[in-house]
């Protein structure tokens, strides 16, 4: 059994281009260079698994042009550019309530942003997703309409001081916005196929990592390969810095397939 991965945004909060700026990288021609805010989509044995659900969902979706069930969306941490489009969620529900799973701390924020869509009683047309909290290292499953599962591993990374998740399914793993990672997470990223990870740009950055500090960990987790998301315009064009990179490393970029064996 193998995955598809699909990168349906691969920049930072601000995407690129960014507003009001005219460096090399967002005038870019080059669509690589054209970044959507950072989310993912993994199918495996029918299961549709969305990893974070920011405010380019629609975009996104209107771009993938796959209208099917969305089976589960895990979320990473609650800042806005990874939940602000949950909303979006709602012609998803036609076909079934989606479950959003997060640790408690993000299920908490997400009902005091959206009360609207966890009241006693819901005014109709609220996008139907069900709050599903989960416990760093302990696994879960995620099914869909036929039956079939798959089960999640959720990890802990840490974005500067906040405390956040990232998520093993099968032999991918995906890290976004982390800065550093305890110990105990790297046994968790053991004989990975596929791992996705985080990479904001070429300077350090006081809550995520940067390009060099990316590549070191890359070399430590040792997956099959790696591919760099959630990158800003200061990571420089992608044409000319994928060049540079290690032979099983390499930047993705918005609408790049990956198969990853499970």
């Amino acid at each position: 059994m193998d995955a598809k991965i699909t990168i349906l945004g691969s920049g930072t909060s601000t995407g690129v281009p960014q507003v009001g700026c005219r460096c090399e990288v967002c005038r870019s021609g080059d669509p690589r260079d054209s970044r959507l805010r950072c989310s993912g989509l993994v199918e495996t044995d029918g299961v549709r698994i969305l990893i974070d659900c920011g405010p380019d969902f629609r975009q996104q979706m209107l771009r993938l042009d796959d209208y099917r069930p969305i089976d589960g969306v895990l979320i990473t941490h609650e800042h806005y550019d990874h939940v602000g489009g949950l909303d979006d969620l709602r012609p998803f529900c036609h076909f079934r309530d989606v479950p959003v799973y997060g640790e408690k701390g993000t299920v908490e924020c997400l009902k005091k942003r959206m009360p609207y869509c966890f009241a006693e009683h819901p005014y109709p047309g609220v996008p139907r997703i069900p709050l599903q909290e989960i416990v760093e290292g302990v696994p879960f499953r995620v099914s869909n309409m036929q039956g079939h599962s798959v089960e999640v591993l959720p990890f802990r990374v840490m974005h500067g001081q906040l405390p956040i998740m990232g998520y093993r399914i099968g032999g991918m793993a995906w890290i976004t916005d982390m800065l550093t990672m305890p110990e105990v997470s790297y046994s968790h990223l053991q004989n990975l196929d596929c791992l996705v990870m985080n990479a904001l740009r070429i300077e350090p950055h006081w809550t995520h990592q940067s390009l060099s500090e990316a590549l070191s960990q890359a070399e430590r987790i040792k997956a099959q390969n790696t591919y760099f998301i959630h990158m800003s315009h200061q990571i420089g064009l992608h044409a000319e810095v994928e060049k540079t990179l290690p032979e099983n490393v390499h930047f993705a970029y918005d609408g790049l397939v990956l198969r990853c064996n499970m």
